[in-house]
């Protein structure tokens, strides 16, 4: 599966199967985990074969079955939560081709301490949920792409390519806080695309950002263009 296939038909999950994920995946998802660590200088863990993190009063109702997932670590610095969410959606979609769910969880969970590593200087940020999923997931509402961007005809198709895959990006209650837009080259030639947030009462903007960011670089081609 491709990045781009992966971004399709990733749903986030709450209920999984109560199975250990296969030797192999974890390796492969460690790996990865090794690599976007040393990239986004994160402290990004994989925990498995640990339930008690999704069961309690802080996972009643939300979620069942989860005895896997990410412990989204990183050093206290501004643009944390943005990076977390850019890296963290590589290990969603490596998941997806793996054939695995996830679901990035912001509050209802419980904080085992002992199952991870938070040193002194570093944040837990959020949590995501892995293993073998006991439902499809939802298909939720998604804004249009003039809601998220200034994306029109007269934009290049690799900018249109790349709003049209942030807009299946994973953000917090749904909100699609994010905006892309397109500055036409200047006498340098260089397309640039500058992306922000929009004001948010729920928060997680910033994480939400970088998730979309990693999908818009996906799909458009990190050698169109240049973030402003």
């Amino acid at each position: 599966m491709t990045i781009l296939e992966a971004i399709q038909s990733r749903r986030s999950v709450r209920k999984y199967i109560d199975r250990p994920i296969d030797k192999a995946l974890v390796a492969i998802l460690q790996d990865k985990i090794d690599e976007v660590n040393k990239a986004g200088n994160l402290h990004i863990q994989l925990v498995p074969d640990e339930p008690r993190a999704f069961k309690g009063k802080m996972a009643y109702g939300t979620f069942s079955g989860v005895s896997n997932y990410f412990a989204m670590v990183g050093k206290k610095e501004g643009d944390l939560s943005e990076r977390i969410g850019y890296y963290g959606e590589q290990l969603v979609l490596l998941a997806q081709s793996l054939g695995l769910n996830t679901c990035w969880v912001g509050l209802t969970y419980n904080n085992i301490k002992e199952a991870y590593t938070v040193s002194p200087g570093e944040k837990l940020c959020c949590m995501i949920a892995l293993g073998h999923g006991d439902d499809p997931g939802r298909n939720v509402k998604r804004k249009t792409a003039s809601q998220v961007s200034n994306a029109s005809d007269d934009t290049p198709a690799w900018f249109n390519d790349g709003v049209a895959a942030a807009l299946l990006a994973p953000t917090a209650i749904n909100q699609q806080k994010f905006h892309f837009e397109y500055i036409a080259p200047g006498p340098d030639g260089i397309h640039r695309v500058k992306a922000s947030r929009r004001f948010s009462l729920v928060g997680y903007t910033h994480m939400d950002l970088g998730i979309a960011k990693y999908h818009f670089e996906a799909a458009a081609g990190k050698e169109n263009f240049e973030w402003i």
